[in-house]
C-alpha cells in the first residue's frame, strides 16, 4: 500500500521543478503563447498540428468602380514533436534520502537540462528568419553596438513591427551582452539596473526592446562559395503568398559551393516594399537559404524564403528577379557568426500542453507561473528489478509565426 508520505514526496518534487524550469527560460516567456488552448485536447497528441491563421492583406481601389479581390487566408503550422525528458532508476536505498538531497542531486540538474533543451529548440527557429543587420564574421564593439541595435529596430519598423510596449525583445549572446552593457551603462538609471547587467543579464529596456543575455542564442557558419553568382534566368514570381520561392541561379565556383540553410542574401536592384502601401523602400529585400545545397556546375536551384510576390495584398518586392542580377552573400565563404536576435512576440509561437496522467504509478503534473509550461513527474515500481522508475516529461511546439518580424544581428 502505498504512503501519503510518497505522495507528498512526488508533489514537492514536481513543484520544485516547475520553479527551476520558469527560473532558466527567457525565450519561452517573450514569444506568442496564445495558442495553448487551441488544441482543444487536454493532451496533445504527437504530431498533431494546428494551423494559425494570420490576417488577410486587402489591396485598395482606387476611384468609384467596385474591384472585387479574393479573400486569400494563410497559415502557420504548429505541430508537437516527441516529449522532451529525463528517465531515471533509483534503488529502495537511494529512496531513502530526503527530499532535499534528492531535489539538490536529481531533480535540479535534470530540469535545468531539460529547460536548456527547450530553449534550445527555440533558438533552432533563428535560421529561418531572412532579416539581417551586421556582416558575419565581423565583430562588433563598444561604438557599433548599439548602431546594430537601432539598425535592427528600423529594420523590425520597415516590416511592420507592431508599435506597442513591451512587445520586442533583444536576446543578447554572452559576448555581444558584455558588449552592449559597456556601450550603455551610462543610460541606464538607478545604479540598480547597471548592476543587474553585471549579475543576471538583464538589462532593462534600449530602442524599444527588453534585454536579457541567453547563452542559447543561436550561431551560423556562411557557406562555402566562390565565383560571381548571378541569377540565371527571369523568375516567375508568386501571384500569392507562399512559405517559399524556388530561384534559378549561376556563376557559382563550380564544384566548390555549398550554399547553407540560414545564409543570407541580396539580388541586386530587387528592394523591400512597405507591407500595406507597397511603396518602394531604399532596403534591399534580404533572403535566407532554407535548404543546404551543393553544385556540381555552378549552377544551384536555391529554396528562398520570403516567397518573391511582386503584386497583391501579399506583395513584399518592387520587382522580380530577372538574368544576370547580381547575389550578394552576407558574409566571407565560411565565415563564422554569433547572432543575437531582436524580435516582436509575434515572430516566434510556442504551446505547452499537460500530459495525461497516468494509469499507474505516482504522478504529478504542475505548471510553472511564469512560463505556462506544464512539467509531469511520475514515479512507478518496476517489480523485475526492483526499482522505482522516475520520469519527468514537458510537450512543447515551437513554429514560426512572422518572420519577418525577427532580426538576427550578426555579433562576431
Amino acid at each position: 500500500m502505498t504512503t501519503p508520505n510518497t505522495l507528498q514526496t512526488i508533489s514537492m518534487i514536481s513543484r520544485d521543478a516547475a520553479m527551476v524550469l520558469g527560473n532558466t527560460l527567457d525565450l519561452c516567456k517573450r514569444v506568442n503563447r496564445d495558442h495553448d488552448q487551441d488544441f482543444g485536447v487536454k493532451a496533445a497528441q504527437i504530431g498533431q498540428t494546428i494551423n494559425v491563421r494570420r490576417p488577410i492583406r486587402p489591396t485598395v481601389r482606387t476611384g468609384s468602380v467596385v474591384d472585387i479581390q479574393p479573400i486569400v487566408e494563410t497559415y502557420s503550422p504548429l505541430t508537437f514533436g516527441n516529449p522532451i525528458g529525463a528517465d531515471y532508476a533509483l534503488t529502495s536505498q537511494e529512496l531513502t534520502f530526503s527530499v532535499e538531497d534528492y531535489f539538490d542531486k536529481v531533480v535540479k540538474p535534470s530540469v535545468v537540462r531539460i529547460a536548456s533543451e527547450i530553449e534550445a529548440q527555440g533558438n533552432a527557429l533563428i535560421n529561418r528568419f531572412y532579416g539581417m543587420v551586421g556582416t558575419p564574421g565581423t565583430a562588433l564593439t563598444n561604438t557599433t553596438a548599439r548602431s546594430a541595435v537601432a539598425k535592427a529596430l528600423a529594420l523590425l519598423n520597415k516590416n511592420d513591427s507592431p508599435r506597442e510596449e513591451n512587445r520586442k525583445t533583444l536576446l543578447n549572446d554572452p559576448d555581444f551582452n558584455g558588449v552592449l552593457t559597456d556601450s550603455n551603462s551610462a543610460l541606464f538609471n538607478p545604479s540598480s539596473e547597471i548592476s543587474k547587467m553585471y549579475t543576471d543579464g538583464y538589462q532593462g529596456t534600449y530602442a524599444s526592446f527588453t534585454v536579457f543575455m541567453n547563452q542559447l542564442v543561436g550561431s551560423h557558419q556562411v557557406g562555402t562559395y566562390s565565383g560571381s553568382p548571378v541569377i540565371a534566368a527571369t523568375f516567375s514570381p508568386n501571384t500569392v503568398w507562399s512559405v517559399s520561392s524556388v530561384i534559378s541561379t549561376s556563376g557559382w565556383g563550380s564544384g566548390v559551393t555549398t550554399l547553407n540553410m540560414g545564409d543570407t542574401f541580396t539580388i541586386a536592384g530587387v528592394y523591400m516594399v512597405n507591407p500595406q502601401t507597397k511603396q518602394t523602400l531604399s532596403t534591399l529585400q534580404q533572403f535566407v537559404n532554407v535548404l543546404t545545397v551543393s553544385d556540381t556546375s555552378g549552377a544551384i536551384s536555391m529554396t528562398v524564403s520570403p516567397a518573391i510576390v511582386t503584386s497583391g495584398g501579399f506583395q513584399n518586392v518592387s520587382r522580380a528577379p530577372t538574368a544576370s542580377d547580381v547575389i550578394t552573400v552576407a558574409g566571407a565563404s565560411g565565415a563564422f557568426t554569433q547572432y543575437a536576435l531582436a524580435f516582436d512576440r509575434d515572430a516566434i509561437m510556442l504551446a505547452a500542453k499537460e500530459l495525461i496522467p497516468t494509469s499507474v504509478g505516482l504522478g504529478k503534473t504542475t505548471t510553472d507561473d511564469q512560463t505556462g509550461i506544464p512539467m509531469r513527474v511520475v514515479q512507478a515500481y518496476d517489480i523485475r528489478s526492483n526499482q522505482e522508475i522516475m520520469r519527468f516529461d514537458v510537450m512543447i511546439a515551437w513554429a514560426t509565426l512572422y518572420e519577418q518580424l525577427a532580426v538576427k544581428i550578426c555579433t562576431l
